[in-house]
């Protein structure tokens, strides 16, 4: 087995990673839904009716908000959407690309929260944009909206669903229906049904212009070959190198993600807060085209962009929501649910939406059920207790704490390891110069 093609198979794995991981995520959303969101055909929105639990297994999903998703497809023409006046509440549609590049964002922090207009084009398209419209370019003929609304509980959620219900799509002239993805060759053997895939779907969907030497260099895996799959019957000393190449992708995205790489650490804390900078070419509505936003080394953004969708999928930049996930404690020893934490926020993370911390097992990074369904705590989390100088402490543990203080202001966690994510929306400027400081987990059992 070459070496060379081996190390050439891993990086080319790591490189493609997003674009099928996020596409797998499409077919499935399409034909089966998630949790508590029903499948819904391209170019249309799928409404979830309540916030999200264990059945929605989705790499990092937040408990925060009430998911509404839609799949796009611009491939015979674009999309009108319609957004509803939100009253001021917070919300945001966040827009992303195949190869998960974060291209847009309509909402409170980027658009307002009056009704609007916007025309969704895809790559290919030249015309007229309606009055009172605006356009947004996609970079790819597929991409996914992701719509959260903030939601207060229970009560809340008729308040949701009627702004879930005002927001609409519908093609702009005589189309034909949406096809869909490009369909893998069916036959390709499982252990290469990862290169088919990324095969299929990077000459379906191009990269920016910028990647396409990387994708060129590709060539002797066979990810560049068109008509029938190379990997049918691949010889096998390249079905070795493919397979083996996977595994070491795979591994050191792994390593990548509980090393922190990629971002500061402070008292275990990973500051992911610009995770999802890799986009470097493609600024709509919404973001920020900026040198703080962007990644100027492109083989780091590039690895940045598959951990980014390996931990969480659909995330946003750093100024829409900050992110900082944890897997050590304060002496350096990974989190388990075999013991009991705290952690002192004093003050709690300074944000002008809200702010949460959700618990996650490993290594999907699902919700795990409990017994008090409560899977994140945050800023509106009923009856948390303060301390008389106005400091949070959470107790983190798999059984419910004695103190009643404690228990009011518990977040169950799973049996054996886990993986606590802190969300900010909307963070202020102490969150990124680093006049706020993130707690570390102290062990106490």
């Amino acid at each position: 087995m070459s070496a060379e093609l081996q190390e050439l198979a891993a990086k080319a794995w790591v490189y493609g990673f997003p674009l099928v991981f996020d596409l797998d995520q499409v077919n499935r959303f399409v034909a089966e839904g998630m949790g508590s969101l029903d499948a819904a055909p391209f170019n249309t929105f799928g409404h979830a009716r309540t916030l999200a639990g264990p059945r929605d297994t989705f790499v990092s999903v937040n408990n925060d908000t009430i998911y509404s998703i839609a799949q796009i497809d611009l491939a015979h023409g674009p999309q009108l959407l319609r957004v509803p006046d939100s009253g001021g509440a917070y919300y945001v549609l966040q827009f992303v690309d195949a190869w998960t590049n974060n291209f847009a964002y309509v909402g409170k922090r980027a658009t307002g929260t009056a009704a609007g207009r916007f025309l969704l084009t895809g790559p290919e398209w030249s015309g007229e944009v309606p009055d009172g419209a605006t356009r947004i370019a996609f970079p790819t003929a597929v991409g996914t909206i992701i719509g959260r609304w903030a939601c207060d509980g229970e009560a809340d959620l008729e308040r949701v669903k009627e702004l879930q219900s005002a927001l609409t799509l519908e093609p702009v002239g005589d189309q034909e229906p949406a096809q869909g993805l490009p369909a893998p060759d069916p036959n390709v053997p499982e252990e290469l049904r990862f290169w088919e895939k990324l095969r299929v779907y990077s000459q379906a969907y191009p990269p920016a212009a910028q990647d396409l030497v990387a994708q060129q260099a590709f060539a002797p895996l066979g990810l560049l070959e068109t008509g029938p799959s190379p990997y049918l019957e691949a010889p096998p000393d390249l079905a070795s190198v493919l397979t083996a190449g996977a595994e070491a992708g795979h591994q050191s995205l792994v390593t990548a993600l509980k090393s922190g790489a990629g971002g500061a650490v402070v008292n275990g804390w990973q500051l992911m807060y610009h995770a999802f900078d890799y986009n470097d070419d493609f600024f709509a509505v919404g973001t920020l085209d900026s040198p703080e936003w962007r990644i100027e080394d492109r083989s780091k953004a590039l690895g940045l962009r598959a951990g980014a969708a390996m931990a969480g999928l659909w995330g946003n930049h750093g100024y829409e929501a900050a992110y900082a996930p944890i897997y050590h404690d304060s002496e350096g020893n990974e989190l388990s649910g075999e013991h009991d934490y705290t952690l002192t926020f004093a003050p709690t993370p300074p944000v002008d939406a809200f702010w949460s911390i959700t618990m996650y097992d490993l290594p999907e990074f699902f919700l795990v059920d409990n017994p008090i369904d409560r899977y994140s705590i945050g800023d509106r989390t009923p009856g948390l207790i303060f301390a008389d100088d106005g400091s949070l402490t959470i107790t983190l543990s798999t059984v419910a704490p004695a103190d009643p203080a404690a228990r009011a202001n518990w977040l169950p966690t799973p049996a054996a390891g886990f993986r606590p994510l802190l969300r900010m929306y909307s963070p202020k400027p102490e969150v990124f110069d680093g006049t706020f400081e993130i707690p570390p987990f102290v062990r106490t059992r």
